[in-house]
C-alpha cells in the first residue's frame, strides 16, 4: 500500500528562502502545507520542542497517516531537494 507523502513548510513573512522553498514546490507541482511562525511564538516554541531550533524554513516530510516526519534543519536548499529526492522510508 502507497504511504501519501505529506510536507509542512515552517514559514515567516518577508524570509526569502522561505518563498524560495515554497516556489520550488509549486514549481515541481509538489502540494504543502505551510505553517507561519510570523508573530507567533508559540509556533516557534513547538519547532524548540520537536528539533532544538527556532529558526525557519524548517521542511517537515513525512506521513499524516503515521505522524512520523522527518525534519529538513540543515541550512541550504540543497537539503530540502536531496530529501525530496530519497522520498519516505519503507516504516512511515
Amino acid at each position: 500500500m502507497a504511504v501519501t507523502r505529506d510536507i509542512i513548510v515552517w514559514s515567516k513573512q518577508g524570509c526569502s528562502y522561505c518563498d524560495d522553498i515554497k516556489a520550488y514546490l509549486r514549481e515541481q507541482h509538489i502540494p504543502y502545507k505551510t505553517v507561519d511562525v510570523t508573530n507567533n511564538d508559540t509556533f516557534r516554541d513547538i519547532l524548540d520542542l520537536k528539533y532544538g531550533v527556532r529558526y525557519v524554513p524548517i521542511v517537515e516530510i513525512g506521513s499524516s497517516e503515521s505522524g512520523v516526519y522527518r525534519a529538513i534543519t540543515e541550512i541550504g536548499f540543497e537539503h530540502v531537494k536531496n530529501a525530496l529526492a530519497v522520498g519516505l522510508p519503507s516504516h512511515i
